[in-house]
């Protein structure tokens, strides 16, 4: 359950900065304002509000954000998405949503083809991005997330936007 919840949070989040991102490559606005203006996000700008983010991640940062988009927390198990935004989950809804969050501007040319960078989320756990025919993340579940849309620039970091939730708590191994 706490998977569950952990993940349908960090999904809305990165749902929201997904959207901003593809529409507002400019960067005028920081990564919760692209979020909250792009239709593809609401779950995520839900989720974020649920988990009182707003605030942080509206703050100086600079952040990497990988946002799930709406299609994404979806794609979860039937009630996890209402589980997670209910108020006792809330702890288990911030870490999945700082699950998707890394500290520091990181572009996808930032990645060398063929390697993987193993930054540590906000949440304190690793995430593996892998740059090999594409951008990837590995949450250890033996899920991949592929990044659809790289490097939304903000006035905090960047989005980059992602096509499944990922769930901290797995072992990962990023050889």
């Amino acid at each position: 359950m706490l998977k569950v919840k952990t993940t349908l949070a960090a999904t809305a989040f990165a749902i929201a900065g997904s959207a901003a991102f593809a529409d507002n490559h400019g960067g005028m606005g920081t990564i919760v304002d692209i979020a909250a203006a792009d239709e593809r996000f609401t779950t995520l700008v839900a989720a974020v509000t649920a988990a009182d983010l707003v605030e942080t991640l509206s703050s100086e940062g600079p952040f990497t954000v990988f946002a799930p988009t709406n299609d994404a927390f979806a794609a979860l198990p039937e009630g996890t998405v209402e589980g997670l935004l209910e108020p006792d989950a809330k702890g288990d809804l911030t870490n999945v949503l700082l699950y998707h969050v890394v500290s520091g501007k990181v572009m996808s040319g930032d990645i060398a083809i063929g390697t993987t960078a193993v930054p540590t989320a906000l949440e304190g756990s690793n995430v593996c991005v892998t740059l090999d025919g594409g951008v990837m993340l590995d949450d250890g579940s033996g899920m991949m997330a592929n990044v659809i849309i790289a490097d939304i620039e903000a006035s905090n970091g960047v989005i980059h936007v992602i096509d499944k939730v990922i769930l901290p708590g797995n072992d990962v191994s990023c050889d």
